[in-house]
């Protein structure tokens, strides 16, 4: 392991680590592990991603206040961006259609969109194309834990020849998640449909802020090269802004 970072330091697009906000950590304390941690796995930058949804409150100036917070508390590493977890309501979409960097990675166009798990409409390609028809790219959030998209990962291969970006777990490529994710998401390698790898980390003992570990075995089984823009490459220029280096056409 300790010969990638070496030569390599990572980005993490996809992390809930700000305290007392939604899911994520309880305390400052435990944020502040949390960026310990992250540093010492080699992530350089971290997105911060609170969720947009029916439960939890998105609040981009309060949420962006809480970032200045934490970057006070740990210094200059790891760096931080904010954008959030993006549900896909009709109140969100209202909005995020008339004030996108409200949503997106700050920046950026980049928008990190979470499925539902209880249903994935017929009609989410005309969303996806009316986000990229605004300027925006929908960056679909571990599709490999949804149970609907596990029965029909197809979908998945057509949202990227619209122009989505796919982000799967890190620690879904480890297996955290159990078999059935974990097939999914080397079904979605084995056909290059997989962008980026982040953490979706949530605290310091189960949903840990790592990356060291799946890139490495996306390295043995898939090659560097491909490991590298998962977690360095691609996610580097969505945080800037830019096109991703790493995007082939999905193998049907």
């Amino acid at each position: 392991m300790l010969r990638f970072w070496n030569f390599c330091l990572v980005i993490d697009i996809h992390c809930h680590l700000l305290a007392e906000v939604d899911d994520g950590p309880k305390s400052w304390d435990v944020s502040q592990e949390m960026c310990r941690m992250a540093v010492a796995d080699g992530i350089e930058h971290i997105v911060a991603t609170p969720h947009a949804n029916e439960r939890y409150r998105y609040d981009r100036e309060y949420l962006a206040s809480l970032l200045n917070v934490l970057r006070e508390k740990v210094g200059p590493a790891p760096k931080f961006s904010l954008g959030c977890d993006f549900h896909l309501s009709y109140e969100n979409l209202q909005d995020v259609m008339l004030v996108p960097e409200r949503y997106c990675i700050e920046g950026t166009r980049y928008l990190l969109v979470e499925l539902s798990n209880y249903g994935v409409p017929v009609q989410m390609d005309d969303t996806f194309s009316a986000l990229r028809d605004k300027g925006m790219t929908p960056v679909i959030t571990h599709p490999e834990r949804n149970p609907i998209m596990q029965q029909n990962p197809q979908r998945i291969l057509k949202w990227i020849e619209l122009g989505c970006v796919v982000q799967v777990t890190a620690s879904a490529v480890t297996g955290f998640w159990g078999e059935r994710v974990w097939r999914t998401a080397q079904w979605l390698l084995k056909r290059n449909a997989v962008h980026v790898l982040a953490s979706d980390a949530h605290d310091t003992k189960n949903r840990i802020p790592n990356l060291s570990a799946a890139r490495k075995e996306v390295a043995d089984e898939f090659g560097d090269n491909l490991a590298t823009a998962l977690v360095d490459g691609n996610p580097r220029a969505i945080v800037n802004g830019q096109p991703l280096p790493y995007f082939p056409e999905p193998v049907t």
